[in-house]
């Protein structure tokens, strides 16, 4: 056996200064890697001596890594090579759609423990529409409450939990739930900031798809991380284009459907999550699932003998599959075969957070102020309900003048606390991700409780799979419960609210 590191992420500003204190070479680029590894099927010779080879001759492992993308159309080799941007001044609305892509990452600046300065977008489009004076005096107006709720909020939650304001270590965290609940009043036009990294094949989705996009934002975005990418790697990023699919198809099916539902009144929107559809028999089908990795029988045998098991056989079989787990285990990938799918109307603050599961299946409407507001409860226990909603109010008669005249480009002035519909699809597997991280006592309260309800609503139809569902901070309760015994590991103990 032979294992080489065959290279890694260094900061571009170190590979600069090493370029400049070294003769001039071609080979600084991680196509080399991609044209490498792509001739590993096909060439006798050793990894390490193939790379070599690409790193010898750049132009033509360009040409190679072209013609076995474009002709041939095996993309995975793109994805050897890996970048990283940062992305620095954009709004909020923009990173959800960056955050969009699946298989990337993505380090955000957190609303929740930095304290807000006044940077916000002027979207093009509103410029363009002469419409830039009411957009900022909105924004000004809805960045001023926030100041104001958090100077409320920070002496209001050092009173409500005086017995943690005792210990001068945790100032900083009270001091965070006050942030964490005054950015409701801020606009998805708040400036932020990211790091993003992603191998060659998910920059050139995004670069295609962002050149498809509406908003002016997006497709400056798109331009520049073009630029960037391509300057150091021509020949792995091929398929940039705007195109019919990603530019027309949801506009379609979006004027489509309206002719077909005709009324557009919103009836339902006082249930924040419902369960729409889940797996029918959902615990045999995960029994069944795991005696077939445990046999040499078919799935359908297995599937029969599941259906035959007494309530307590299930009960016992399903528990082996939980019983060495710790809390930072994810549960066996059997459980990945049952799913259930959830109709949600959140807010913008709870999008934030749940979006990042992005091995869930999500789709999302656009915001509607119609679905109502989220208001953090310590907003009504400062008397401060009043004065949020009234602030509310200008937004959405703010909103209702922008969106005649520059449509989705509206969405910018609309703020944290605004809701729109998601539609989530989970397997068990990954809901016990979720229950696990947006549970606990630690995390943000609002999806805390949109977190609590899924898994209630999953208990009630395969509870036998939904056996530990619970935050990190009650899983050893929950496992001694169950088996009688501690588990070995306990997660850190947290403050939470």
């Amino acid at each position: 056996m032979k294992v080489l590191l065959a290279g890694y992420n260094i900061d571009r500003e170190v590979i600069e200064e090493l370029k400049k204190n070294s003769p001039q070479r071609l080979d600084v680029t991680p196509e080399t890697l991609s044209a490498s590894y792509a001739r590993i099927s096909r060439d006798p010779r050793s990894a390490d001596k193939l790379r070599a080879v690409a790193r010898a001759e750049v132009e033509r492992a360009r040409r190679s890594n072209q013609k076995i993308i474009f002709r041939m159309g095996h993309h995975s080799v793109a994805e050897h090579a890996v970048f990283n941007f940062d992305i620095i001044g954009v709004s909020r609305l923009a990173l959800e759609e960056i955050e969009k892509f699946r298989l990337c990452s993505f380090t955000e600046k957190s609303q929740r423990y930095q304290t807000l300065t006044d940077d916000f977008v002027i979207p093009e489009e509103i410029r363009k529409a002469g419409k830039q004076q009411l957009f900022v005096k909105t924004v000004k107006a809805q960045n001023a409450l926030y100041h104001r709720l958090y100077d409320k909020l920070k002496p209001h939650f050092f009173k409500k939990y005086s017995h943690l304001a005792e210990d001068p270590k945790k100032h900083s965290l009270l001091n965070g739930w006050a942030k964490e609940d005054a950015r409701y009043a801020v606009s998805l036009a708040t400036e932020g900031q990211l790091g993003l990294t992603l191998n060659a094949r998910n920059l050139e989705l995004l670069i295609r798809r962002f050149s498809s996009k509406r908003l002016e934002e997006l497709r400056e975005l798109n331009s520049r991380i073009y630029a960037l990418a391509k300057e150091v790697a021509p020949s792995i990023i091929l398929f940039t284009e705007a195109n019919d699919f990603d530019s027309k198809t949801y506009d379609e099916l979006e004027r489509k459907a309206e002719a077909l539902l005709m009324k557009k009144t919103i009836k339902d929107n006082k249930e924040l999550v419902r369960l729409v559809d889940f797996t029918p028999e959902a615990d045999i089908k995960v029994v069944a699932s795991l005696l077939h990795t445990s046999s040499s029988l078919s799935y359908r045998e297995c599937l029969d003998k599941a259906r035959g098991l007494k309530s307590e056989e299930k009960k016992d079989f399903l528990e082996t599959a939980f019983k060495y787990m710790e809390f930072y285990d994810a549960s066996l990938r059997e459980f990945e075969y049952v799913s259930l799918t959830f109709d949600m109307s959140i807010s913008g603050s709870c999008f934030a957070q749940l979006k990042r599961h992005r091995m869930a299946t999500q789709t999302c409407q656009k915001y509607n102020p119609e679905l109502g507001v989220t208001v953090p409860p310590s907003i009504e226990e400062i008397g401060a309900e009043k004065e949020f909603m009234d602030m509310v109010e200008k937004t959405n008669q703010v909103y209702k003048n922008l969106k005649k005249e520059v449509y989705q480009a509206a969405d910018y002035v609309l703020t944290n606390s605004h809701r729109r519909r998601v539609l989530l699809k989970v397997n068990a597997r990954e809901l016990y991700h979720i229950s696990r991280l947006r549970e606990d006592a630690t995390a943000q309260w609002d999806v805390r409780r949109i977190a609590n309800k899924m898994s209630e609503l999953a208990s009630k139809v395969m509870p036998l799979t939904c056996l530990l569902l619970g935050g990190k901070d009650v899983y050893p309760q929950l496992f001694k419960q169950r088996f009688g015994r501690d588990p070995k590991f306990f997660p850190p103990k947290l403050d939470g609210r």
